[in-house]
C-alpha cells in the first residue's frame, strides 16, 4: 500500500499510503450516507446504490499522508454475488448495520464470513459499525451486542450516525491508525537488505472503540 513521496530519502521521509476501503452491509443501513458525511461533511439520504459508488479522501497526518479510496457497495441481495469484485485487494472494510434492525446485524455477520474466506486476519482491517444512533428509540441491537461480537472476532467497533455526524470521523480515523500501526510493525521488522525503517509515530487504534 505504501508509496513513498518522490525526491525524499527513507530517513525522515513523510510517506504517502493509498488504502482501499470497502463499505459492506444491507440495503438502507446508511453506507452511502456515511461515506458522503465523511468525505463532504454533509448529510444526504441516498437511493439504493446500484453496483458500487466511489469516493476519495486524503488525510494529511503528522507521520504520513493517507489517501482513502472508498468503495460503497450495493446492499441489495441481487448484487451480492458480484460484491467480491469490489472488495478484492481491499486494505480495510467497514461492516455497517442499522442499530434499529436486528436483521442487518445478522447480515453484517454474514459479510464477515465472506471476508474471512478471502483475507487472512493480518491482510485487512475490519471495523463493525452500528449506524443510525439517531434512531435510539427504535434500537434493536444493543451496544453491548456489537461490542461483544467485535471483541470475539477481533474487530474495531463503533456506533455512528451519518445524520447527526456522530463519530463518523472517529471510525475512519480508528481504521487509519490501525492501518498505520500495521505499517509501522512491518517497517520495524528487520530487513535482509538492511534498509532503514520509517517511524510513523505512536498513534494506535484501540481494538475496541466506544
Amino acid at each position: 500500500a505504501q508509496k513513498t513521496m518522490p525526491g525524499t530519502s527513507l530517513e525522515g521521509t513523510h510517506p504517502t499510503y493509498t488504502y482501499k476501503v470497502v463499505l459492506l452491509g444491507s440495503m438502507s443501513v446508511g453506507k452511502s450516507s456515511l461515506a458522503y458525511r465523511y468525505v463532504r461533511n454533509d448529510f444526504r439520504e441516498f437511493l439504493p446504490t446500484v453496483g458500487c459508488s466511489f469516493f476519495t479522501h486524503t488525510l494529511n497526518l503528522e507521520g504520513a499522508t493517507v489517501k482513502f479510496e472508498i468503495w460503497d457497495t450495493a446492499g441489495q441481495e441481487k448484487y451480492h454475488s458480484v460484491c467480491h469484485l469490489y472488495y478484492r485487494d481491499a486494505h480495510a472494510a467497514l461492516l455497517v448495520y442499522d442499530i434499529a434492525s436486528k436483521e442487518t446485524f445478522r447480515r453484517a455477520k454474514l459479510w464477515l464470513e465472506e471476508l474471512e474466506k478471502k483475507f487472512l486476519a493480518d491482510e485487512i482491517v475490519i471495523a463493525l459499525v452500528g449506524n443510525k444512533t439517531d434512531l435510539a428509540a427504535e434500537r434493536e441491537v444493543t451496544t453491548e451486542e456489537g461490542e461483544e461480537f467485535a471483541r470475539i472476532k477481533g474487530l474495531l467497533f463503533m456506533e455512528t450516525s451519518a445524520k447527526s455526524n456522530y463519530k463518523v470521523n472517529n471510525v475512519f480515523m480508528a481504521v487509519v491508525q490501525e492501518l498505520l500501526r500495521r505499517e509501522k510493525e512491518k517497517a520495524s521488522t528487520p530487513s535482509p537488505h538492511g534498509r532503514s525503517t520509517i517511524d510513523l509515530g505512536e498513534n494506535r487504534a484501540r481494538r475496541r472503540c466506544c
